[in-house]
């Protein structure tokens, strides 16, 4: 069903597509030895070009868990876009040796591009701070594990809501179930980006408040989803120090939560909440990571079609003539300065929302 499919968006696959991979991720979870061999033979391609921990090696784990092999580079430094390579060009050459491929990168868009001239499943993992569906994926497994259900439920997000891209793919996602209500903790400097927002309100069965005081948007929630105030998506050093402490959880905080209200977070954790929370049966941000293992492994079978055995041939031909189309000067350009649209000239620019919206990284095109 989700055979030679991309993951750019989490909403790429259908509602009932994702609960057909939760339960799958289930069935790995209980019969692990089923799985193990369902990927032998195959080669997953890591292309990490900025510092992951977690997400890289879970997706590491998850393929040599199914019996396949990984090859790939950990920093942008051990590729040739350090030569001056197109993200283009880097994943048809992967394409030739791989069957199927992560990318991560800080242009916002770069994932898109990658997944427009690939020849081989491209799952995105991370770009910029535009979007994080795996991430996605794994905070939607556990909040189904440990909630049950995803309608009905209001959804605090805390910290770093502008770069934040787990934040913004958790928002995409959930806007298409029922009655869910988020509620929007930040300075003002880091709120949530207007993209997202006008995501918010052309969502049937969505609604959104804003409130900065953690300490009493904490007695309303069902899920707490705590972000770190990110270092490496700041030009100033200066803000960042400035940002960084905005909010910290700690066991007071927790006194004011609902008994059965959940602690969830991206990680990794720096100091926006304290050892003392990690004892609180309601902190689940541990067993989210191992979770996080499991669903990439569903999704890895599902793209190479091997959930019911071993793996389908994917992807798209190869060898054929690709043209390139440079873009001309005095053409429409992204307001975004990161992304990829605006780092790599050679891109053509595609818009979508009748022209007004940035396809590669959601943001406003202007004349």
């Amino acid at each position: 069903m989700l055979a030679g499919k991309n993951l750019i968006y989490p909403t790429d696959f259908t509602v009932e597509q994702l609960e057909t991979l939760f339960c799958l991720a289930d069935d790995i979870i209980a019969v692990p030895d089923k799985y193990a061999g369902r990927c032998a033979g195959k080669i997953l391609a890591t292309m990490f070009f900025e510092p992951s921990t977690r997400t890289r090696l879970s997706f590491e784990a998850a393929m040599e868990r199914l019996g396949g092999k990984v090859l790939g580079f950990a920093d942008s430094a051990s590729s040739s876009a350090t030569k001056g390579e197109s993200i283009a060009d880097t994943i048809r050459m992967i394409s030739c040796y791989a069957d199927i491929a992560v990318i991560r990168h800080p242009a916002e868009g770069a994932a898109h591009v990658a997944a427009l001239h690939s020849f081989i499943p491209v799952i995105n993992a991370g770009d910029g701070g535009h979007q994080h569906p795996t991430q996605t994926l794994t905070d939607l497994y556990t909040i189904r594990a440990k909630k049950g259900h995803f309608d009905n439920l209001t959804i605090g997000l805390c910290g770093d809501l502008k770069y934040g891209r787990t934040v913004h793919s958790l928002i995409h996602a959930m806007c298409r179930y029922e009655n869910v209500h988020f509620v929007l903790i930040s300075p003002p400097e880091l709120r949530v980006p207007d993209y997202v927002i006008r995501e918010i309100e052309a969502a049937a069965g969505c609604s959104y408040s804003v409130n900065p005081n953690l300490d009493d948007a904490i007695r309303q929630v069902d899920i707490l989803y705590m972000t770190r105030v990110q270092r490496e998506r700041f030009s100033s050093q200066e803000e960042y120090l400035r940002l960084k402490d905005s909010y910290i959880l700690d066991a007071q905080k927790m006194k004011n939560a609902k008994k059965d209200m959940i602690v969830l977070h991206p990680m990794p954790i720096v100091n926006e909440i304290t050892g003392e929370v990690d004892e609180d049966p309601r902190a689940c941000y541990f067993v989210q990571a191992q979770y996080g293992m499991y669903m990439r492994m569903a999704l890895i079978l599902s793209l190479l079609g091997a959930q019911e055995g071993p793996p389908t041939v994917c992807g798209g031909k190869m060898f054929e003539k690709v043209c390139r189309n440079p873009r001309p000067n005095g053409t429409v350009h992204c307001k975004n300065p990161k992304c990829v649209s605006n780092l790599d000239l050679t891109l053509p620019i595609r818009v979508k929302e009748g022209g007004k919206v940035c396809e590669y990284c959601d943001a406003a095109i202007e004349e």
